[in-house]
C-alpha cells in the first residue's frame, strides 16, 4: 500500500481519563540535553531531558538525523510546507485500542504514521517514563522490535536512580511527599517530512510542561517548544519507531498570561486528562 504525499489535518479526539501524559521543558539555560544518548539511533527523552537539566547545560541532545523542517498548527515552517495541510478534524478514529495504555493499531497509511507519531511522542514524554517497569513496557510498545533491547538499555543508564534522584524524584520516579510531578508533552501538529508505504518520517511539533508543582518545589512547572522527528517502520501490523530526534522550537512569544501557583498547577495536573492525537 503505498502512502500519498498529503494528508488529512491533525484533529484532537475527547480526553481520555485523568493521568500524565507529557514532556518537555526549555528553562533556562538550554534544557533537554542531560540525559540523551545516541543508541545508533537518537533516542528521544523529551521531558525528562529537558526537566533533568533545568538550569544546567551539558551535552548534545538532539543527534544528527533530526529532518528539516517543523509542523505546526495551521499549516508548517520550513522545508515541505507547500506540501502540508491546514490542521484541522478530519472524522476518522485514530486507532482501535489500545496497548498497555498507549493507542495502537494506527492505520497503515500517512494519515495512520503521522497520528501514530503525535501518540508515541506523548507516551515518551510522560511521567511514565521515569519508573524502570513502566518505560520498558513504553519502548517495546512505541520501538520496532530490532532496536528496543540496545535502546533499553541505554535508557536504564540515562534513567539511573542517582540521575532520577538529581531531579528531586524518589528512585522509582515518584514525585515527593506534598508535591506533583508534571512531565506532560502536547502536540501541535505533525508533517511527514519523507513519505513511504512501509517507512516514513514524521515531524511532530509540541509545547511540554515539566517540573515539580507544589509548596515548597525548587523546581516549578515551566512549559517549552520543541519538534521531534520520528523514522517510522511498518513492522508487526503497526507503525514503530525506529530512531528520533529532537531539536528546540519553533517557540511563539510569550504572552502575558498571569503565572498560576504551585497549587492550581498541581490541581489542573491532576483534574485534565489526556487525549489521543490523530492526523
Amino acid at each position: 500500500m503505498s502512502l500519498g504525499q498529503d494528508g488529512p489535518p491533525t484533529r484532537t479526539r475527547m480526553p481520555e481519563g485523568h493521568g500524565a501524559g507529557g514532556t518537555g521543558r526549555r528553562s533556562q539555560a538550554q534544557p533537554r540535553r542531560a540525559l540523551v544518548t545516541v543508541v545508533g539511533i537518537v533516542v528521544l527523552l523529551v521531558a525528562a531531558l529537558a526537566f533533568a537539566n533545568r538550569g544546567g547545560k551539558s551535552g548534545d541532545a538532539a543527534g544528527a538525523d533530526a529532518a528539516g523542517g517543523s509542523a505546526g498548527a495551521g499549516g508548517s515552517a520550513g522545508k515541505g510546507a507547500a506540501a502540508t495541510s491546514a490542521t484541522a478534524p478530519t472524522g476518522t478514529r485514530p486507532v482501535a485500542g489500545k496497548t498497555g495504555g498507549i493507542p495502537s493499531g494506527f492505520a497503515h497509511t500517512e494519515q495512520g504514521a503521522q497520528s501514530a507519531a503525535a501518540n508515541y511522542a506523548v507516551a515518551l514524554g510522560g511521567v511514565d517514563m521515569f519508573n524502570a517497569g513502566r518505560r520498558h513496557a513504553i519502548v517495546a510498545t512505541v520501538y520496532a522490535p530490532s532496536v528496543t533491547p540496545a535502546l533499553q538499555t541505554k535508557l536504564d543508564q540515562a534513567y539511573s536512580a542517582d540521575a532520577v534522584k538529581a531531579l528531586g524524584l524518589t528512585a522509582d520516579g515518584a514525585a515527593p511527599s506534598g508535591l506533583t510531578f508534571v512531565s506532560r508533552t502536547v502536540p501541535v501538529g505533525t508533517n511527514v517530512t519523507a513519505p513511504g508505504a512501509d517507512a516514513t518520517s514524521v515531524e511532530v511539533w509540541c509545547t511540554a510542561l515539566a517540573g515539580l508543582a507544589g509548596q515548597g518545589s525548587t523546581k516549578p512547572v515551566s512549559s517549552s517548544w520543541f519538534t521531534v522527528t520520528e523514522r517510522l517502520v511498518w513492522t508487526g501490523g503497526d507503525w514503530r519507531i525506529q530512531s528520533s530526534s529532537q531539536k528546540e522550537g519553533p517557540a511563539p512569544i510569550s504572552g502575558d498570561d498571569q503565572a498560576a501557583t504551585a497549587d492550581q498547577i498541581a490541581g489542573a495536573v491532576q483534574q485534565y486528562g489526556g487525549f489521543t492525537y490523530a492526523r
